[in-house]
């Protein structure tokens, strides 16, 4: 029986905001391709600052810095958060499922700045009950570690947790802690996945 379902953030919850953000930083002519490079891909945020070594200053200023502009982390972080959206239908989703008894759960890999000025401005994290959040715990997606986290918070058998994720080896990793898993290609699938494993709500 499914008692914990967790939702994806990036592209789901928060749509295009990444994606926007990086559309924002290029108008001064920074290349899209040098932005993803310090924000996607970097050892700085995908090993220390998603991971809780670095903070918030520390990794906007070198941005700041890689990029060649002349903006501090502050203004940085501002556009950031204002390039998010939520989906409304998602938002709804997710309260409907926990209205129905079941928890709602985030599992993801992301830094301080994210998550608080989000919370600011959406409240999101009020909308669920168990938060995993990579620079808390010390682990980011994929690593199979982050999801033995996601089933010890929980404090319910790995099987009644449902984790879905479009990276094949995120859903491997967290499949191989007996967390019940989907490949998540579209929200409509997503639900239609989860009412074939007996998820109901109203």
């Amino acid at each position: 029986m499914i008692k914990v379902i967790t939702f994806d953030l990036d592209g789901v919850y928060f749509p295009n905001g990444k994606q926007i953000f990086v559309d924002s930083v290029e108008k001064p002519g920074v290349p899209a391709d040098e932005i993803k490079r310090v924000f996607a891909h970097s050892d700085q945020m995908n090993n220390e600052y998603k991971l809780g070594k670095i903070g918030d200053e520390e990794f906007w200023n070198w941005a700041s810095k890689e990029w060649k502009l002349n903006k501090t982390a502050k203004e940085l972080i501002d556009i950031l958060i204002d390039s998010y959206t939520v989906d409304e239908k998602i938002v709804s989703i997710v309260k409907k499922v926990r209205e129905s008894g079941y928890k709602t759960a985030i599992c993801t890999s992301n830094f301080p700045a994210r998550i608080n000025g989000l919370q600011q401005k959406f409240g999101f994290l009020d909308n669920f009950d168990i938060k995993v959040i990579s620079y808390e715990v010390g682990f980011n997606k994929p690593n199979q570690e982050i999801y033995k986290k996601l089933v010890q918070i929980s404090n319910v058998n790995p099987e009644e947790i449902i984790f879905a994720d479009d990276n094949l080896e995120s859903v491997e990793n967290a499949k191989s802690v007996g967390i019940t898993t989907f490949i998540y290609e579209h929200f409509d699938k997503y639900l239609k996945q989860l009412q074939e494993v007996g998820v109901t709500f109203r």
